[in-house]
């Protein structure tokens, strides 16, 4: 998309009602060295935070945890909570915050602890998935995952608690990537997901 085309979208987004968009962080770079490449964010994802905030929308920046996806190029780049906090931290504005996704914080080998650090208006959407059994962290391969609480192998009930302590108030939504899912009918999909997404929310019971 053309930057001149933004605002006029950001425009469009808010007459519709939509208060948060996001996007993900590319977790490695095949000529860019970290600090060129996060040079390069900040300046660039500065400019689309003003024009989303002039219309009221916040921007969620999603980094990505496997370290199958950091170690994929040469020079890798931010993949964990702790390096997006400094990225949000350089582009300084209150619209910009994290989208939390359950896989890649499992994956980036965070704890409940880590969550702690955050606060409600540093979340701007979540996602919640599962990771299959029987493959060590560092093997774990991103867009092969699990529906919400399927496998147990990642701690769902402490990922859900910690949002609930910080007082998290967005969306929270499965992209689980799954194979088998895709296979499914549209109908039965729907249905699958959504018992899953119950079956995540009962663990805080």
């Amino acid at each position: 998309m053309h930057p001149a085309k933004l605002p006029r979208l950001a425009q469009g987004l808010q007459r519709a009602g939509v208060t948060r968009v996001g996007t993900w962080i590319s977790p490695n770079h095949p000529q860019l060295t970290y600090l060129q490449n996060f040079r390069r964010h900040v300046s660039r994802l500065r400019e689309i935070a003003k024009v989303l905030g002039d219309s009221g929308l916040r921007f969620g920046l999603e980094y990505v945890g496997p370290k199958t996806s950091w170690t994929a190029a040469r020079h890798p780049f931010i993949h964990t909570m702790a390096e997006t906090k400094d990225l949000l931290a350089e582009i300084g504005l209150p619209n910009v915050g994290v989208v939390l996704d359950s896989w890649y914080w499992y994956t980036a080998g965070e704890t409940v602890d880590d969550l702690r650090t955050l606060i409600n208006q540093d979340v701007v959407a979540c996602d919640l998935n599962d990771a299959p059994a029987g493959i060590p962290v560092d093997q774990q391969m991103d867009n092969r995952r699990e529906l919400p609480a399927a496998t147990g192998v990642i701690d769902l009930r402490g990922f859900l608690t910690a949002l609930v302590e910080i007082g998290y108030d967005g969306p929270v939504r499965a992209e689980p990537f799954n194979q088998q899912l895709n296979a499914m009918d549209t109908q039965a999909a729907v249905q699958a997901t959504a018992a899953a997404m119950k079956k995540a929310f009962a663990l805080l019971d």
